[in-house]
């Protein structure tokens, strides 16, 4: 059976760090923690989990502080998890039991990560990551921020899931600064770091200078399609925030010149032509929305309720605009089947009991 070096970077993660060891200490065959300059009690937490704490000098550069961490580390593969991550109950039995049937010639062990979710806690965004990867120098982390391990030799899925439950927001200008200081070194961006660069100025409100750098991400012939199609969907938020709508639907149109249309990208141009009073044409985005495949196995972000609530809502709303009531009662009913708690089905539901609709 396989063995796991569960491999965390830790900063004042007091409020974090005992519900992250608990819900996976007992499953894994080492912990290792390097924290990067705590002055709180994170310390003090881990050191009641295991005695194998490191202290780093952080230097902006997440990947080295990973990398530092994995270099510690005996087991078979090395897991990593932030301070802030859980892995919920109803999924240890599924990571025992992949320890149990997992051969040693799978290098790469990508797994779900759940980021946000909805009023009752099922998730509403989510992705895959390499969680498991072999203990061998041929792996390891590159990128100062949004650190990744570029997938190669043997990969595998997995329908674990890790969930992403913060506490207390963190430094919301951390990653913007780290890329400024890059930059000013003299360093240069590869593609995946200028399309996560652009991103965190999106995040800051700098609308054209994320335009200009996702832009440049675009018209390079390097860049995974998955961070391409995102690109035209932020840059669109960017131009709309601008009051520039044409070139946001221009730019969201465009997404399409990168492969066949995701279901994320025709709510968004739904949304546009519905907003616009273009109801005909809003219906057809979002009925091609519920008919797209959701590729859950992209390792790209998926918003799972554009393939199914998003649209029924919005046909709901269409064709209630368009005076068919009864058409749009029942695509609120098909919302419901997937919601049945969301505030808005019950409010058209309720609006539709009020019309006597059969």
């Amino acid at each position: 059976m396989p063995t796991v070096s569960l491999c965390m970077i830790v900063k004042n993660e007091e409020m974090h760090i005992a519900r992250c060891l608990d819900s996976i200490a007992e499953l894994v065959d080492e912990i290792i923690v390097v924290d990067t300059g705590s002055v709180d009690r994170t310390v003090e937490i881990v050191s009641n989990y295991t005695s194998k704490v490191y202290s780093y000098v952080w230097n902006d550069d997440f990947s080295d502080a990973r990398n530092y961490s994995f270099s510690k580390a005996s087991m078979d593969y090395c897991m990593w998890m932030d301070a802030d991550d859980i892995l919920e109950e109803t999924q240890k039995d599924k990571f025992l039991q992949l320890k149990q049937t997992l051969s040693l010639d799978v290098d790469i062990v990508m797994m779900k990560y759940n980021t946000s979710f909805d009023e009752v806690g099922k998730p509403s965004f989510s992705y895959f990551r390499e969680r498991w990867i072999k203990n061998d120098a041929r792996y390891r982390w590159i990128g100062a921020v949004h650190e990744v391990i570029p997938p190669n030799g043997s990969v595998i899925y997995s329908d674990i899931a890790i969930c992403h439950k913060k506490i207390n927001a963190g430094d919301p200008n951390r990653n913007l600064n780290i890329y400024r200081k890059v930059l000013k070194e003299g360093k240069s961006l590869d593609s995946r770091q200028q399309y996560y660069y652009g991103r965190e100025l999106y995040y800051h409100k700098q609308y054209e200078e994320a335009i200009s750098v996702l832009e440049k991400f675009l018209l390079s012939a390097d860049g995974w399609i998955e961070n391409k199609i995102e690109a035209c969907s932020i840059c669109a938020q960017c131009y709309y925030c601008l009051g520039q709508e044409q070139s946001a639907l221009n730019t969201l149109l465009r997404s399409m010149s990168f492969d066949l249309p995701r279901a994320e990208l025709c709510c968004e141009i739904g949304k546009y032509f519905l907003e616009h009073g273009n109801y005909d044409t809003a219906v057809y985005w979002y009925e091609t929305a519920l008919n797209r495949p959701r590729n859950e196995y992209s390792s790209g972000f998926v918003l799972p309720d554009c393939y199914d609530y998003v649209p029924l809502l919005q046909l709901c709303v269409c064709f209630d605009k368009m005076g068919d009531k009864k058409k749009a009662k029942e695509y609120n009913e098909r919302a419901g089947v997937c919601k049945p708690y969301s505030k808005a089905y019950l409010y058209n539901k309720q609006y539709f009991d009020s019309l006597q609709i059969s």
